[in-house]
């Protein structure tokens, strides 16, 4: 007989989706139609999203980065204005405003037990300068989105929404809808996702039309329409861009809203169960335990003991089979945003956490068996000295 074979290593993905055979069909449908742009598929995903969110409209755009890039260009910035975003998040909230003249001004998080922007930051940072508050909904938690709303208004600032993370969640009215405007990302690891795309919502009919004008150039017809009526003239009232979705990405994202249901039950399952097992490893910090509303259940962040080293834990995650990531660098530490940054700013909490950060596996195809072999995994070489600096 031959020796045994050593047992294969367990491999649990970061992130996935639940693209099937549904998707598939109605991406071969779009091919065949002949008809590729953002056209009648579009506008019947534009509508199914703004039906879930309990609002009468939304637009369709290319990508999350892409929603916000134009919920900024209609505040119309000047150079030096300035717009508070929390450091906590992709750098793309900073980049949107700085690309304009903008000033993004970093805002800290509440605690390491809820890394969302906070509300105190905020009303200490507000100047005569300020034009809007970007609120992000970290990991598909809602942040403290109210509190935020009554300071930023009656400083006559915008609140925009990075719903990114977090698509139908309900927070006494649904996430994305509270602020002004509400930005979201279908990116290929998130809760619903068409590959690329991204949606914005706005309590102003008038501003999101300005908007969806402006994801086509601001052309007075788009192709779709000038198909349908056989015109070819338009015209071009304003400066525009092209951050269309696609017909493809539409497709699959009217199927993706509709798992989403079922795809949030899991996800809310393998939290329940990440924070039994990992509630019992010493000094791990657990992000949103003590969350009891609706929540995406995007990511599963965790906050590693003082001490520790997260390069060795996650090579040693790796070597079993565990991907993770981080989520996120704060963005006032990279180089471009750390030599611009006012002295102002004061982030305690989150360069406190930013060598700490670790995102464990959590979407919608694991099971609760891989949830085991993740927290087992981290809490053995939490327990070594070797992971430890």
């Amino acid at each position: 007989m031959t020796a045994d074979r050593a047992a294969p290593v367990r491999q649990v993905r970061l992130a996935d989706n639940t693209i099937g055979d549904e998707e598939i069909e109605a991406v071969g449908d779009v091919l065949r139609s002949g008809w590729l742009s953002a056209g009648p598929r579009t506008e019947l995903f534009e509508r199914a999203f703004a039906g879930a969110l309990g609002t009468t409209d939304a637009v369709a755009v290319s990508s999350g980065t892409a929603a916000l890039h134009l919920a900024v260009l209609e505040l119309g910035l000047r150079p030096g204005d300035e717009v508070i975003v929390p450091t906590l998040s992709f750098v793309a909230s900073a980049a949107t405003v700085a690309l304009h003249g903008g000033v993004p001004v970093f805002a800290d998080v509440i605690s390491e037990s809820e890394p969302t922007i906070s509300p105190a930051e905020v009303e200490r940072l507000l100047g005569p300068r300020t034009r809007a508050v970007v609120v992000m909904h970290y990991a598909g938690y809602p942040a403290r989105t109210r509190e935020i709303i009554a300071i930023a208004h009656r400083h006559g600032a915008t609140v925009i929404e990075d719903a990114a993370h977090a698509p139908v969640v309900d927070d006494g009215g649904m996430v994305g809808t509270l602020g002004d405007v509400g930005c979201f990302s279908f990116f290929a690891t998130k809760n619903m996702t068409t590959g690329e795309g991204g949606m914005i919502v706005a309590r102003d009919p008038e501003a999101l039309g300005r908007m969806r004008a402006m994801r086509s150039h601001c052309l007075s017809r788009s192709t779709w329409q000038r198909e349908q009526t056989g015109g070819a003239d338009y015209d071009v009232a304003a400066i525009g861009l092209n951050y269309r979705p696609t017909e493809i990405s539409s497709a699959i994202g009217r199927i993706q809203l509709g798992r989403l249901a079922a795809d949030r039950r899991q996800r809310r399952l393998l939290t329940a169960r990440y924070h039994e097992r990992l509630g019992e490893i010493s000094g791990l910090g657990l992000v949103f335990s003590g969350h009891r509303g609706d929540s995406a259940h995007h990511l599963l962040p965790v906050v590693l003991p003082h001490g520790v080293s997260r390069h060795q834990v996650r090579a040693f995650l790796n070597a079993s089979g565990v991907q993770s990531s981080v989520h996120y660098q704060p963005t006032h530490l990279f180089s471009y945003y750390r030599e611009r940054r006012r002295t102002t700013e004061q982030l305690p909490v989150s360069e406190a956490m930013a060598d700490r950060l670790l995102s464990l596996p959590l979407h919608a195809r694991m099971t609760t068996g891989d949830v085991d072999h993740v927290a087992g995994t981290l809490a053995e070489i939490l327990a070594r000295p070797s992971g430890r600096e």
